[in-house]
């Protein structure tokens, strides 16, 4: 079994050396730690992580809560937190909630009694006394919460959010650019989110073009593919003229796609629509889904940068770091001009707006 003290010997420098480089604690000249690295390369050495936590009191380990693996927005921030969770020397440990309390808390247990270093919470479900936050809080543990459609200003805690109220604002000046007015939106109802930002976004937006979507407007899932389709099936009942809807996620917004043609209703030809995160298959379904993107990839790396500086000066003051979205124009959308069943006489003047360039 190689050692420590064969990639000291194997590298001519001390075993103090190759420590700092293995922790990453103290800086090393960049060619001595080359050289190092070069050596555990060769000789194949790996770290006990486990014993070196067991003298460092620290694990090398990162706990990572989400509500749901089946959504591809989720399994995405969690590939993204992996990766720069290994970068830094983190193994991530993935806990699905799969949308219930019962399993956060359970995870919650695991997670604490692994003695992790501190723990990413993916949009915590909707908490009851105590939150998954307080429990993590009462133990001292760091944390980052990513991601949230809420931000919570009454608590020191380090967030990472994205600005999903200005992603619902600039969804419905898209729409109303192109000249819809009876539009529907799919909500999502808890235990994911308490006060949906993205939604008080986009009815803000119609209400500035003096739009005011009626109860009937509205459906609401529970963030999943069958719930979406459930949903625009409940919409297309209630109000057979609409000519877009707003969907609160991707996914929703596949099963609504799909809902939408069993009803024999084509897409952007009879209804136009519009998702929110841009997952892959957003792009790859037919038509192609006009969306909000949300910055997948920095979520997961700023949510793990967050956590690795609160690791390493536990005083600092707490951070909110608001990421921007953007607009990306697909297939799935058209003006209402283009409706050859309507005609253009009838249709209202259009607005102008600025909803293709990203946010600075």
């Amino acid at each position: 079994m190689v050692t420590i003290r064969d990639v000291a010997r194997k590298a001519q420098v001390s075993i103090a050396t190759v420590s700092r480089v293995v922790n990453g604690n103290r800086a090393v000249d960049p060619a001595i730690r080359e050289r190092v690295l070069a050596a555990m390369q060769e000789l194949a050495y790996r770290p006990n992580y486990l014993a070196r936590g067991l003298r460092q009191r620290n694990s090398r380990m990162i706990g990572l809560i989400i509500p749901d693996n089946s959504n591809p927005f989720y399994a995405e921030v969690a590939r993204a937190i992996e990766d720069a969770g290994f970068a830094a020397g983190y193994n991530v440990i993935l806990c699905n909630s799969d949308l219930s309390e019962e399993k956060q808390q359970a995870y919650i247990d695991v997670l604490l009694s692994r003695k992790v270093d501190g723990v990413i919470l993916i949009e915590p479900i909707a908490p009851t006394t105590p939150s998954a936050i307080e429990r993590i809080q009462a133990e001292h543990i760091p944390f980052v919460l990513a991601n949230s459609d809420r931000v919570l200003p009454e608590r020191e805690i380090d967030q990472v959010l994205v600005d999903t109220e200005q992603g619902g604002y600039i969804a419905g000046q898209y729409l109303i650019g192109l000249n819809h007015r009876r539009i529907g939106c799919i909500s999502i109802s808890p235990p994911i989110s308490y006060t949906s930002s993205r939604i008080v976004g986009f009815r803000r937006a119609l209400s500035e073009a003096g739009v005011d979507l009626p109860p009937e407007a509205f459906a609401v899932g529970n963030g999943r593919y069958d719930s979406g389709y459930n949903a625009m099936q409940e919409l297309l009942k209630r109000s057979s003229d609409l000519t877009a809807v707003f969907v609160y996620n991707d996914l929703m917004a596949l099963g609504a796609i799909n809902a939408i043609h069993a009803a024999g209703i084509h897409i952007p030809e009879d209804i136009s629509v519009v998702g929110f995160d841009n997952v892959l298959y957003s792009s790859v379904i037919e038509p192609s889904l006009t969306t909000i993107a949300q910055p997948i990839a920095e979520i997961g790396r700023i949510s793990v940068v967050q956590l690795l500086e609160r690791l390493q000066k536990p005083e600092k003051e707490p951070v909110q770091v608001v990421l921007p979205v953007q607009l990306l124009t697909r297939a799935s959308c058209v003006p209402v001009a283009a409706y050859k069943h309507i005609p253009t006489s009838l249709l209202p003047l259009p607005i102008e707006s600025g909803h293709e360039r990203p946010l600075s």
